[in-house]
């Protein structure tokens, strides 16, 4: 199963595809810091920055030939060899998250639009090399409108993908959550999987217009055809405590895990991974906090064992005057003394009534709303690309950007490469490692549409086989066009 994998990020589609069984013929990502995960993780070493940097600076032709392309994919589309050379390959799929929230079809007329011109570079990759199957991967705010009784860029995404290709493509619209595909994180996110038309036809498979939504497997009613199957009942979700409860101490939050079988899960995903797995676990760099963000972090923990509303911070911040009056009725269940404690080996802080904890409150108030302790015993919430709003429930920091790794999915001996993050006026330019984890696709949900592919293909090839005169040579060709 053949693919590549265009504005691949790091590389989480990609995971997931190489694990059902694909083999890599090439990713375009223009990001080097991102790149350098991918080819680290995939090709070869990437760990000597100054060994990256002349790769970076090969030619195209080089870069392609190492499977890693550090360029925007539009250098790949004006490149006529390069694509015929692709095209010749006889793709299985083309996979990929382009950004898509401001697409539209009539954007397409006005190139100088990023946000339209990214999707159709896209879809003009996959007109010319007509792969047998297409998946598209975004946020979930891509299926909103934005002007009433307009299509939304999901829709029309769609509808130009079907029309892609001298044969078209059957387009399936799916929602999907990857914590029903074994991950510990709420994570919903849209998805368009497509089989080239003749494809589509050969295996007798059809599509849905509506957008079909994952649930848990013993929840399920129905799956179409090019929707991945669940595999997670719902008395069996991974939660925080399952993923990362060995890369800490978690004294203060007695109870039972799965942590062994989860990482025995993620060992098989490690098969795909370059790297050789064992030794010390990368990326495993605990964040450090002043006082002041330590007091708060510890107190937003203690308000999420505690059953306390975490945005009760936020309203006494923002509230000059009577924010005894705001925060009394939040409080009446407290038992004190409240103790609060960074870490196990804190002996903490104790605060004796509730006029001292109101008073301790708005000393660290913050006018932030986004923060929060995750509770232990549930799934993550979704990774995102800074590394600022949740709170590990065990100690009062930030989490690390291989505990958020864990949560997507990736093996341990999957190591980020490049800076941990950045500044925010680097935001725009740098993709450093808490942003490659953030926007990556879960490599739980990438497997799951992997095996699902695989398996339509395989059944294709036999068919072929058992009939040539529908086999994929007789499939029409049409000439390389211009891009």
């Amino acid at each position: 199963m053949k693919f590549v994998d265009l504005f691949s990020g790091c590389g989480g589609l990609s995971l997931g595809m190489e694990r059902a069984g694909g083999a890599l013929v090439a990713a375009v990502e223009k990001s080097d810091m991102a790149a350098r995960t991918f080819f680290h993780n995939y090709v070869g070493d990437a760990s000597d920055p100054r060994k990256w940097d002349r790769y970076v600076a090969a030619s195209l032709a080089e870069q392609v030939q190492s499977k890693v392309i550090v360029r925007p994919l539009a250098d790949v589309l004006g490149a006529p060899e390069i694509m015929a050379s692709l095209r010749s390959t006889a793709l299985d799929v083309v996979v990929g998250g382009p950004p898509c929230q401001g697409f539209s079809m009539a954007g397409r007329r006005n190139k100088a639009d990023i946000r339209n011109r990214l999707a159709w570079e896209y879809l003009d990759f996959v007109d010319v090399t007509e792969p047998k199957a297409v998946v598209i991967e975004n946020v979930v705010g891509m299926g909103n409108s934005f002007e009433p009784g307009e299509e939304s860029s999901f829709s029309q995404l769609r509808t130009a993908l079907a029309e892609q290709g001298s044969a078209g493509y059957a387009v399936q619209p799916v929602q999907v959550n990857a914590m029903h595909y074994g991950a510990p994180q709420h994570r919903p996110r849209l998805m368009l999987i497509a089989l080239r038309r003749d494809v589509a036809d050969q295996l007798q498979i059809g599509v849905t217009d509506e957008v079909w939504r994952s649930s848990f497997v013993d929840e399920l009613t129905e799956c179409p055809a090019l929707a991945p199957r669940p595999t997670v009942r719902r008395d069996e979700v991974w939660t925080v405590r399952d993923a990362i409860s060995d890369l800490s101490d978690w004294r203060l939050i007695p109870g039972q895990d799965r942590n062994a079988e989860y990482l025995r899960r993620l060992g098989g995903l490690s098969e795909a991974v370059r790297r050789a797995a064992g030794g010390e676990v990368p990326n495993q760099n605990r964040r450090r906090h002043g006082e002041r963000v330590v007091n708060r972090f510890s107190l937003y923990r203690w308000m999420q064992r505690a059953g306390v509303d975490r945005l009760l911070l936020s309203r006494i911040a923002a509230t000059q005057k009577d924010f005894v009056e705001v925060a009394s009725p939040f409080l009446a269940e407290v038992e004190y003394p409240v103790v609060l404690q960074a870490d196990a080996n804190d002996a903490g802080h104790k605060i004796h009534d509730e006029a001292a904890l109101i008073q301790f409150m708005l000393l660290l108030g913050t006018r932030k709303h986004s923060q929060k302790a995750l509770d232990p015993e549930k799934p993550a919430r979704t990774v995102v690309s800074l590394p600022d709003d949740y709170v590990h429930p065990a100690e009062s920091r930030t989490f690390t950007v291989r505990e958020l790794a864990r949560f997507q999915g990736f093996p341990d001996n999957f190591e980020f490469m490049g800076k941990e993050t950045t500044g925010a006026h680097r935001r725009r330019v740098e993709v450093p490692q808490y942003t490659q984890v953030g926007n990556a696709v879960s490599p739980w949900q990438s497997y799951a549409v992997g095996r699902m592919l695989k398996a339509h293909l395989e059944a294709f090839g036999r068919a072929n086989e058992e009939s040539p005169a529908v086999s994929s040579g007789q499939f029409e060709q049409h000439s390389l066009v211009a891009v």
